[in-house]
């Protein structure tokens, strides 16, 4: 099973999108899935359902930071290096779906703070909404920018 597949299989089984981009690497990080599901489920729909940064955005950014990133109190090039990362991810993501912001790709029209009570999971639902896709297209990008950034510094 490929990373896009595992991660729309885990959006499809419930978790949220941020969650289910972050669980799809699990594997590769030093973390237990219960911690990674706890760590990225306040970023689901744009940030706990404001409609902000998308939550598969927020999920690669997050893998990218305990694959990649840094834990010192970085100032320089190191800090500017993993911020080029994660605007890389950024651009090809919003190259490939037109943005970056959970509102837009949904076609919401408002700029508002919505409901925070999720929506039933139904097959509605999934044929609806572009969000498994998403999430599949973000863990594609993702595995991809991994394979591609192996021989950086970082693990």
């Amino acid at each position: 099973m490929t990373r896009k597949e595992k991660a729309m299989a885990y959006f499809r089984q419930g978790y949220n999108c941020a969650q289910a981009v972050v669980l799809a690497f699990a594997d590769l990080t030093d973390m237990d899935e219960a911690t990674l599901s706890r760590m990225s489920c306040s970023f689901g729909g744009g940030m706990g359902r404001l409609r902000e940064v998308c939550g598969t955005v927020t999920g690669m950014f997050l893998v990218t930071g305990l694959l990649r990133g840094y834990d010192g109190a970085e100032t320089g090039e190191v800090k500017a290096a993993h911020y080029a990362r994660i605007q890389a991810l950024a651009k090809e993501f919003e190259r490939q779906n037109g943005s970056i912001v959970c509102r837009e790709l949904l076609a919401l029209r408002q700029k508002h703070r919505d409901d925070p009570t999720p929506e039933a999971r139904t097959e509605a639902y999934y044929a609806g909404r572009p969000c498994a896709e998403l999430v599949g297209s973000a863990a594609e990008i993702l595995e991809n920018y991994l394979a591609i950034d192996s021989g950086e510094n970082g693990r």
